[in-house]
Formats: C-alpha cells, structure tokens, sequence
C-alpha cells in the first residue's frame, strides 16, 4: 500500500490533499536521472538555460491565484500576502536568472588568465513551509542557471503547493532537470545521503547540523541558512513612531513565524514606558483568523507542535517575572493572538531561542554597551536593526549579524542574504551567492 503524506488546513484541521510519500530508493533513482540529465542541460550554456527558465516560469503567472489559495490553505497566511508571495515568484525566477547569468559568465583575472564559472553536478533544494514557494524560487532558480539539476524537496507541512509550482515548470523544462521528492526527515536524509554534490537547505540549526554530519562523508558542498533570533535596540533617540511601527509588523509578519522576525526588543529606559505604550496599541489592532477572513493580519500557527512552543516561550517567560501587556500563554491551537511581553530577562527561552510566533518580547536597558551585549549574546546572527540617530551607525558597527538595517529592516539592494554565527553556512543571493552553485575554474592561457 502506497504511504501518503496528507495536507491538513491548520485554521480547521481539514484535509487539504495528499502526495505519495517518496520511498528511499525512488529518491536514489530520481538522482540518479538528474545526473542523467546534467551533461545535456550544461551543454545548453547560460543563453539556453535562461531561455527555458524564463520560458518556465512565465508559465507560472497563469497560475497565481491557484498557488496563492493551496499555500493559504496549507500553511495559514492571508490570502494576500500568499497572492504577493505567489506573484513575487513569477517576477524573481526570470530576475535571479538573469542576475545568476551575469554573474556566472567567465572574468578575466588578467593575463591570459579567465575565471569560468562551471555546474558543479546535481543540487538538492530542501525549503521551509513558512515561504514555500519564495524560499524554494531561491534557491532553485540560481542552481539551474549554474547547470545543475535540481531534486528539490518542500517540507512536509507544504507538499501540495510545492508539487504544484514544479508540475507548471516541468511542462516546459527538459526532463529530470527539476524533480521533486515528498516526505519527512527521513527522505530529507536519504536526499543528503545520496549521490548529490550541493545541498541547500533553509530551515532549523538542528537539522542543518544533523545535514553537515551526513554531507561530510561525500565532502558535499552547502549553501545553508539556519535561522535567527533577531534583536532590535531602540535608543534614547529614536523616531519612536517608526520603530514602534517597525516592532509590531516585523515582529507580527506571518504570524511570527519567518527568519528575520524581530524576536528581541531592548529598548533605552529613558523612552521605555512610551515605547511600550505605543507597540501594544499597536499590537492590539492586529486581528487573528483564517486565511480568507477579511481584514485578517495574522494566520494560524503552521501546526499544533508549534503552537505548543510558542505557548511555553510565553509561560516561561511569565513564571519568571515577565509583564505581560496583550495577550499571554492562555491560549488555545491554532491561533496565536497578538502578544506583547516586556521585562524579558537573559535566562527566559525567548531571549535565547526563537519564538517563531506572533510575539513581541521587550526588554529595558540603562547603556548602550548592555544593549549590545544583550544582543549578541547568541548563538544565530542572521539580521540585526537599530533605530536611533546620533549613536545608530556605532551600535550597527558592534553587532555581530550578517545582516544590519539601520532604521529599517535586513537586505535589500543587490545583496547577499547571508548570517553570521550558526545562522549560516554559504549564503545565496545577489552574484556572489549565485556564484556559490557553481565550481570555479581558472583557465591560464
């Protein structure tokens, strides 16, 4: 009897669909077809692949709203920020592709010396539910362009969407170049151990340990990215109602649930007790449902697994002296609603762990040199902001982040999205992340 992997609506437990879980030597055949398929794929060169990417993924925009709906309904956010999610893809695929062939076309190292750029074989894309199809565009889109089969593998919370998106680019793509594999950590595992030569993953610290491990063994190459546990500091001097602004959404985005929420709020003691008055006010405006409720800002947690830890960062944080000013941890699954704690102590779980919910967790303190201490004293270092004016660009230069924003929020621009610490491992985006799906090759003439 075939073993499925069902997909349940977490607003109401329904069951959304069902894909067949990926038996051990199914995933060992599918790689072995993409190596099948490395040599022709190569052979095509950078102007052929970015003709049968941008062919591909036109393809997609027909599909928008369908895609949108499925991973609504499969991981909880609103329909809106599904339809730009689904929308951002159609526009990102053609875009990182052509980035991806800029940057990948040879350099001269001067001399009668060139840099080329080659496919280093066959990349397995393993992605997170949280931005199911965002994350896997990512990562996807710069491996092909390198020349590098893909076998992507969704997370198990987002099958549906993700077999979706990759059956719409299979009817133009040449075959076994983009496949797809369904299940848990076990097919995750069989993936890694298999005969691919890159791994990139987005997801938990622990599995892209547990990944390391296993990809030692084949020296197998990785583009990680692990996750974060992001501090603000807000100085004496800050524009209170911008960073006010910037605490509820980044903290509330996606119900808390993505890699660069603002999970650790310290805030100067002169303006603390403003501060905190205006993020509830906030806060308290924010309105939890289904992901096709009208007005709806923050979905369903992914999962009751989820929900569980969320609800204990909270209590923790209550049983150990913590104010809690909306909300609170007397809260039933699958929702999460809006929750501010403030006097968040360096021995409470959400102060060294990610919360990954719907949670703003605030903390007061007396100088800067606190504050950053506080601030670093982590083990993640994916993004980091400061809000302020005259000591802003100071307090930026000592955080230890891959990722700094100023008065406003991580990345932008034509840059890497890259962590520092355990956060990352490899870094994608922008030419020098594209460049990491490839091997460099010098060639002297």
């Amino acid at each position: 009897m075939e073993n499925l992997l069902r997909s349940f609506d977490p607003s109401n437990g329904d069951k959304i669909g069902e894909v067949a879980v990926s038996a051990p030597e199914r995933i060992q055949k599918k790689v072995s077809f993409a190596h099948g398929a490395a040599n022709g794929w190569r052979n095509l060169g950078l102007d052929g692949r970015l003709a049968f990417l941008k062919k591909a993924w036109a393809g997609v925009e027909p599909h928008i709203r369908e895609l949108a709906e499925l991973m609504s309904k499969e991981m909880g956010k609103d329909i809106q920020r599904s339809t730009g999610e689904a929308s951002g893809i159609v526009f990102g695929g053609p875009y990182i592709a052509q980035e991806a062939m800029d940057a990948l076309g040879p350099k001269s190292a001067g001399g009668q010396t060139t840099i080329e750029y080659r496919s280093l074989g066959v990349v397995a894309v393993i992605s997170p539910w949280n931005y199911p199809l965002a994350m896997a565009n990512n990562l996807i889109v710069p491996a092909l362009m390198a020349g590098n089969p893909v076998v992507f593998k969704p997370s198990e919370e987002t099958p549906l969407v993700g077999d979706f998106f990759v059956e719409i680019l299979n009817r133009v793509l040449p075959q076994h170049v983009l496949q797809i594999v369904h299940g848990d950590g076990e097919q995750g595992r069989t993936l890694v151990e298999s005969q691919v030569n890159l791994i990139a993953f987005t997801g938990s610290q622990a599995v892209g340990k547990d990944i390391m491990t296993r990809a030692a063994k084949g020296l197998k190459r990785l583009v990680m990215e692990l996750g974060g546990n992001d501090p603000m500091i807000v100085l004496n001097d800050a524009d209170i109602g911008s960073a006010v602004r910037f605490a509820v959404a980044s903290s509330f985005e996606n119900a808390g649930q993505m890699c660069i929420s603002t999970e650790r709020i310290y805030v100067d003691e002169q303006i603390a007790e403003l501060f905190e008055t205006q993020v509830t006010a906030l806060a308290s405006k924010y309105k939890t449902g289904p992901w096709n409720m009208p007005g709806v800002n923050i979905g369903p947690i992914v999962n009751k697994k989820q929900h569980a830890m969320i609800i204990d960062h909270i209590r923790d944080a209550e049983d150990k002296g913590a104010r809690v000013l909306l909300g609170g941890s007397d809260q039933l699954a699958p929702y999460i609603q809006p929750t501010v704690v403030t006097d968040m102590t360096p021995d409470m779980i959400m102060e060294k762990d990610e919360t990954f919910g719907p949670v703003i967790a605030m903390s007061r303190f007396k100088t800067v040199d606190e504050a950053v201490d506080r601030a670093n004293n982590s083990r993640y270092g994916l993004g980091a902001v400061v809000f302020g004016k005259k000591e802003a660009q100071a307090v930026a230069n000592r955080l230890e982040a891959g990722m700094v924003g100023i008065n406003q929020g991580v990345g932008g621009g034509n840059a890497p999205w890259v962590g520092a610490k355990q956060s990352g491992f490899g870094f994608h985006g922008s030419p020098e992340g594209h460049r990491q799906f490839s091997q460099v090759r010098v060639v002297s003439r």
